[in-house]
């Protein structure tokens, strides 16, 4: 059975560890034999915020996501989840915490209903027709309750698993990768109800690849094959890369594309439907270039840096790091 249902809490949570921190990790680090997964990570997470953890496929989210609500130990570094020790008291945190994994992982020949009756009967839940019910209800899952796991779209078995996951009214919610392979209008009800839940005070940590999702985000954190680039608020993130972002349009942006990589000022190149992206951080060098090799024959406009720029700019310098690292070691 998955993690993303827990026991019961215990009655009357310790609180919100310190400075009013649900989540406050410094130095996390895991290792798999020479391997560095997670390196020395440091995260806070504040009470009732929705706070985003971004990165490339292999760059530790999962692996840190799992150290910091104690299903996994972490080979250095401390921290406390919910006002827990996550390396003394995980069994506590994990009382109060709902985990959805990014496979759906309950029982296809059960009804909506069945399974989450399973989930509760299983952790021993009082009163557990009452939560189910309540679980079904703020989902908007009453109407399908008789309807097979198995028959449900991505979008149902999403709301199956966050309500098998609010059941026993946790205080913070980790999300890994929950809307992939979800349709556009069931991400976005999706995001709907976890901001329903934070004005509620429930912290809710989670992992994506869409960047109009990190945008619903109150907080940010961006992860690169084990580092922490980057954290704070969109508008943090984007201003603390300092890149500056021209708008290029006009025909063949492709071959345009190829030709001004490399160039004096150019750090990034992205083509954006009928738009190419230039970044890059010297300003007078990027126009400079720009102006000589596109002007003539294209429409310059500067734009503000947007968070998906960033994240491209991140991730091809952490690619060229990781890259200079293997080269190193040969």
């Amino acid at each position: 059975m998955s993690a993303s249902a827990m026991p019961p809490a215990a009655p009357g949570p310790r609180g919100d560890g310190h400075a009013g921190w649900v989540i406050d990790v410094r130095d996390l680090t895991k290792r798999y034999g020479d391997k560095v997964v997670v390196d020395k990570l440091a995260m806070q997470v504040g009470r009732g915020e929705i706070f985003g953890f971004l990165g490339p496929n292999g760059s530790g989210k999962t692996t840190s996501i799992r150290m910091m609500c104690g299903l996994l130990t972490p080979d250095g570094g401390s921290g406390t989840c919910l006002g827990y020790d996550i390396l003394r008291e995980s069994a506590q945190i994990k009382r109060r915490v709902g985990y959805m994994t990014q496979k759906f992982s309950y029982w296809d020949d059960l009804s909506i209903r069945e399974n989450l009756d399973f989930v509760a009967r299983v952790y021993g839940m009082p009163k557990r027709r009452e939560a189910v019910d309540r679980a079904l209800e703020e989902l908007g899952l009453a109407s399908r309750a008789q309807q097979l796991a198995g028959s449900l779209s991505g979008g149902w078995k999403q709301r199956l698993a966050l309500a098998a996951c609010l059941l026993h009214e946790p205080q913070l919610l980790l999300l890994d990768e929950p809307t992939a392979g979800v349709d556009p209008k069931a991400r976005r009800d999706f995001w709907a109800q976890l901001h329903q839940l934070a004005a509620r005070g429930i912290s809710v940590l989670v992992s994506t690849h869409y960047m109009d999702e990190a945008e619903r985000c109150h907080k940010l954190a961006y992860i690169a094959y084990g580092k922490l680039l980057a954290q704070g608020t969109a508008g943090e993130v984007v201003a603390s890369q300092k890149l500056v972002t021209w708008s290029v349009l006009g025909e063949q942006l492709s071959a345009l594309s190829d030709q001004l990589r490399g160039a004096p000022g150019v750090e990034q190149t992205v083509v954006f439907g009928s738009a190419l992206h230039v970044t890059g951080h010297d300003e007078a060098a990027l126009e400079a270039t720009l102006r000589r090799v596109a002007g003539a024959r294209h429409r310059l406009e500067r734009i503000d840096t947007s968070l998906e720029d960033v994240f491209i700019h991140m991730m091809s310098r952490a690619d060229d790091n990781m890259r200079a690292g293997k080269e190193a070691g040969r």
